[in-house]
């Protein structure tokens, strides 16, 4: 039956902004990967198993949706992305120190991430141990340092200050000691949406209220962005749920079912698929509808919202 015109230019549009999004988030990982290069501490700096412990989990080809969503955030607001590369680099290397710790025996016990063995699984348990130590306290050296701090220093102590929170106990450590108690227990939906608000969303809405700070947004952009990030958060960790029981663990690098059996409750197991999925798209049309103050220069976090959702790794 051929396709009417209305559908067919529909489709079109759809097939157009995946190609736009794919093209920018291809350049902004480009941009990201030469800035993390720059700004790793160099091979003779430390011990060289270290170095290559570092560089074997960062580089291994990770989305960089943080880092992304930091630039896209300071673009929403009228600044330039490239400008902030230091703290989208920091972002980075919090979230890769978070899954090289939370692959290890003592956490998830996973033997591949990203398609690659776990960097446990390559350079042992301790040197894992100290990689993630390592990457966690180069990002707020990075935050720290003249090149981040020079121009508006007061932004900047306030990004650190909420960067710092978003990754302790108030947010991705405290998510994660949650996560661990809650193995083998049926937890109720409040519960489940805490934990991972705290676990998975943190970081990234922090990502977006980071970008917007130091690009002088306003109070009220800040908000709005700030609970944009809230909702892709929560969706992001849905997606990833839902992934864990329907996705092809080829694509997505690492193996399927394991929520199942290490006994987690998850948004599936609690809900059922179908209202997971729903769920879904109601915090997509709900971080879509916090951009409705903004002009197309905000259309990268619509994109991504969307890519949250449909994305199958």
């Amino acid at each position: 039956m051929p396709q009417s015109p209305s559908r067919g230019t529909k489709a079109m549009r759809s097939a157009e902004k995946g190609a736009t999004l794919e093209t920018y988030l291809a350049e902004r990982r480009a941009l990201i990967d030469a800035a993390l290069e720059r700004f790793l501490p160099g091979e003779g700096d430390g011990p060289e198993i270290i170095y290559q412990a570092v560089r074997y989990s960062l580089f291994a080809g990770g989305k960089r949706l943080r880092p992304i969503l930091c630039m896209a955030a300071a673009e929403a607001v009228g600044g330039h992305g490239q400008d902030f590369l230091p703290c989208a680099c920091a972002l980075e290397m919090i979230h890769t120190y978070s899954l090289i710790h939370d692959d290890l025996p003592a956490m998830d016990n996973d033997d591949y991430r990203r398609g690659m063995p776990t960097n446990h699984r390559v350079f042992g348990e301790g040197i894992a141990i100290l990689a993630g130590d390592a990457l966690l306290t180069e990002a707020f050296h990075l935050l720290s340092s003249p090149e981040c701090t020079r121009d508006n220093p007061e932004k900047h102590l306030q990004v650190i200050n909420l960067i710092a929170r978003a990754a302790g106990t108030a947010g991705m450590v405290g998510g994660q000691a949650m996560d661990l108690q809650g193995e083998g227990k049926t937890l109720a939906l409040q519960a489940i949406e805490d934990m991972h608000r705290r676990k998975t969303g943190a970081m990234l809405t922090v990502s977006v209220s980071s970008g917007a700070i130091l690009a002088g947004a306003s109070t009220k952009q800040t908000a709005a962005l700030s609970r944009y990030g809230q909702d892709i958060g929560l969706a992001f960790q849905i997606a990833d749920d839902i992934l864990n029981v329907t996705g092809d663990s080829d694509l997505m690098g690492k193996g399927t079912g394991s929520d199942l059996s290490r006994g987690k409750t998850t948004f599936p197991a609690l809900m059922g698929l179908d209202a997971s999925r729903n769920r879904l798209t109601e915090l997509v049309e709900e971080a879509g509808a916090h951009l409705a103050g903004f002009d197309n220069r905000a259309e990268p976090l619509r994109w991504i919202a969307r890519y949250i959702m449909d994305r199958n790794r």
